[in-house]
């Protein structure tokens, strides 16, 4: 009697700031496998507004991950890896990929200079792609690199990504990149091309790597890393892209009118159009789709860092349970917990505010939890604003869909249903981008198939009359301080 052929499987590898994690999916969606794997704190003293981390750390986190993964799959074999990792982090390494120092994270705020000039050699580019460049982009950071630390930059050969690095790790290929990666340093995706305004800033073209579609393959894990992970040399290593992108892929908002919100310390909200749309206040910016269509998006500075913050997470079971009860409050929060607002108003003076008092702690949750679901439906009204379509259906991701509670009342603010998959984040989203280029031929198809919804939260409409007029309340508010404006 023949033996049962083992199902194919592909990886999705995310490499993030504290951590990593892989997951193993097979043609049907169904995660075989996961590994996860801390990043350990960074030893050096840094000035204020500096990050850095040791890519070295990121590539022993991923092989500590994989290795895991690896270990619970039961001798099936993975065909293709595709990687996420943060959008605008610089890695500076040498022609055979070896780090020329710690690598400037994307929350880096050291290049505000840099990032003023790059935008004034960039401006044509930036209005063209609806964007600012900002410190938390990439060429900034290489700008300052060049004038603060020359000597670096010399030294590199190739100024990559962090998905980029950790592809090259598996694989051996330097010097390539997707174009999500790219975005930030510069690249121009109408034309296809580094921009010549790049050499006008100084800094050298061909130490820029070459970018492909997000997976493309690239190359095939080697017999050192595969020694280090557990996948089988020869594993298909996929071009990646940035881990908004691949959340965003995770949750199945894929085709044109599709929209995520990612919730966790701060809410995320990215769509797909079928053309490019651009903000004229800079708030959003747009990514390629690997099918041609546009990826919008905007990260507000407002979430759940305010619960975080608030209520002890011992107690949020407790608050949970009670919140669905106590709602529609009376309280109206604006439930930012630093200064400044990013989208969907951009105010850097911005401060969060509450019109009403309560001693009541289940009262003061649920209405943090309200506040960030009218923060919620205002972003969604401003993209329509803006000119995007936007669908009835939101599709739920991050760490606040461990709140149900939460759930339910973000669908009666906003008045929209909300999806929420069973396995979401960026390894999720990775995997469905390497199922999409060996198995199904589209992306589309891919995350239709692999990403299972497991619940739907309808808005209640007997709550829509009051929600409506609180939400007035909430918009009424930050206009009077200013923090609004039209479209």
């Amino acid at each position: 009697m023949q033996g049962r052929v083992a199902p194919t499987v592909v990886v999705g590898l995310d490499v993030g700031t504290s951590g990593a994690r892989a997951v193993a999916v097979d043609v049907g969606g169904e995660v075989l496998a996961e590994g996860t794997a801390p990043l350990p704190a960074y030893g050096r003293a840094l000035p204020p507004g500096w990050f850095e981390q040791e890519p070295s750390a990121w590539w022993h986190a991923a092989c500590a991950a994989l290795r895991a993964m690896a270990a619970g799959l039961g001798g099936r074999r993975a065909e293709a890896i595709a990687v996420s990792s943060t959008s605008g982090t610089v890695c500076l390494v040498s022609a055979d990929g070896s780090p020329l120092g710690p690598a400037i994270m994307y929350s880096d705020v050291r290049s505000g200079t840099e990032a003023a000039e790059a935008q004034a050699a960039g401006y044509e580019l930036a209005t063209a792609l609806g964007y600012r460049f900002s410190p938390s982009f990439a060429l900034p950071k290489l700008l300052w690199l060049a004038r603060h630390r020359p000597a670096d930059l010399a030294r590199a050969r190739w100024f990559l990504a962090p998905a980029d690095y950790i592809a090259g790790c598996l694989s051996g290929e330097w010097g390539v990149t997707d174009w999500t990666n790219a975005l930030k340093a510069g690249y121009d995706l109408l034309a296809g091309r580094w921009p010549a305004f790049i050499a006008g800033l100084g800094l050298p073209p061909e130490r820029f790597p070459r970018v492909v579609a997000p997976g493309e393959p690239i190359g095939r894990v080697s017999a050192r890393a595969a020694a280090d992970t557990g996948l089988p040399a020869g594993t298909q290593v996929l071009a990646g892209l940035t881990d908004g992108c691949a959340s965003q892929l995770s949750t199945a908002a894929v085709a044109p009118g599709d929209w995520n919100s990612t919730l966790g310390t701060t809410l995320v909200v990215k769509g797909v159009s079928d053309r490019l749309v651009c903000d004229p206040q800079g708030r959003i910016y747009s990514h390629r789709h690997p099918e041609g269509h546009w990826l919008p998006g905007g990260s507000s500075s407002t979430g759940g860092e305010i619960i975080a913050r608030r209520f002890p997470a011992t107690e949020l079971d407790r608050l949970n349970r009670a919140a669905l009860g106590r709602a529609p409050t009376d309280l109206i929060i604006y439930p930012l917990a630093r200064r400044g607002e990013r989208f969907p108003f951009l105010y850097p003076e911005a401060e969060g505010f509450a019109l009403g008092h309560s001693s009541d702690e289940e009262t003061l949750y649920t209405a943090c939890l309200e506040g960030v679901g009218y923060l919620e439906r205002l972003c969604y009204e401003v993209l329509e604003q803006i000119g995007f379509v936007v669908g009835d259906t939101i599709y739920a991701a991050g760490g606040a869909n461990r709140s149900l509670a939460w759930l339910q009342l973000r669908a009666d603010i906003t008045g929209r249903r909300l999806a929420v998959p069973r396995t979401s984040g960026a390894a999720m989203g990775a995997a469905v981008l390497a199922a999409a280029r060996l198995w199904y031929g589209s992306l589309t198809a891919a995350a239709r198939k692999l990403v299972r919804i497991e619940r739907v939260f309808e808005p209640r409409s007997e709550l829509r009359g009051a929600y409506d007029q609180r939400y007035g309340r909430f918009v009424a508010a930050l206009t009077e301080r200013g923090y609004l404006r039209g479209p």
